[in-house]
């Protein structure tokens, strides 16, 4: 059996789509997060804490996944793509800087609901604001065409 020949360039590594999207992904978050620690409506405890670079692209999962009327645990997490354990901790975290809170589920006794509070209604709210403006930034950089072509290419990839 003959050993496989490496490839002869290394670039391949870091010049294909999936690398692509990684960058952007962290960019288009820092950006979002940086526009929330100025956004007006922000809660200033959590804005400090996104200034100070204590809220990351994980605590983002919470805003982007948990439901407006609540959503139990387990869903969460399988809607994050994360286990359980690991959305339990950022939870537990959120809870502390008082954005989510944990309620009884009406239709399970033995189920909590997590739930944003006023402080995380706030909080999504500037998510919201920043994640327009930086999407609109997108735009702005790569132009309308290709922003829309690229909207509708992802949108189609990650369905399938």
């Amino acid at each position: 059996m003959t050993e496989p020949t490496p490839p002869s360039t290394e670039s391949w590594r870091h010049s294909h789509m999936g690398h692509w999207l990684r960058l952007a992904l962290a960019r288009f978050d820092a950006r979002v997060l940086a526009l929330m620690a100025h956004h007006a409506g922000m809660p200033l405890g959590l804005a400090n804490l996104v200034a100070r670079g204590q809220v990351g692209a994980a605590h983002i999962h919470i805003t982007r996944h948990l439901a407006t009327g609540g959503s139990r645990l387990t869903e969460l997490a399988q809607s994050a793509g994360m286990s359980k354990q690991a959305m339990g901790a950022l939870v537990t975290q959120c809870e502390a800087w008082g954005m989510v809170e944990r309620a009884p589920d009406p239709h399970d006794a033995r189920a909590r609901l997590l739930r944003f509070t006023p402080t995380g209604l706030a909080w999504l709210q500037a998510y919201r604001a920043a994640v327009e403006q930086a999407e609109l930034e997108l735009r702005q950089a790569v132009g309308d065409e290709v922003a829309t072509v690229l909207s509708i290419g992802l949108e189609a990839y990650s369905s399938q």
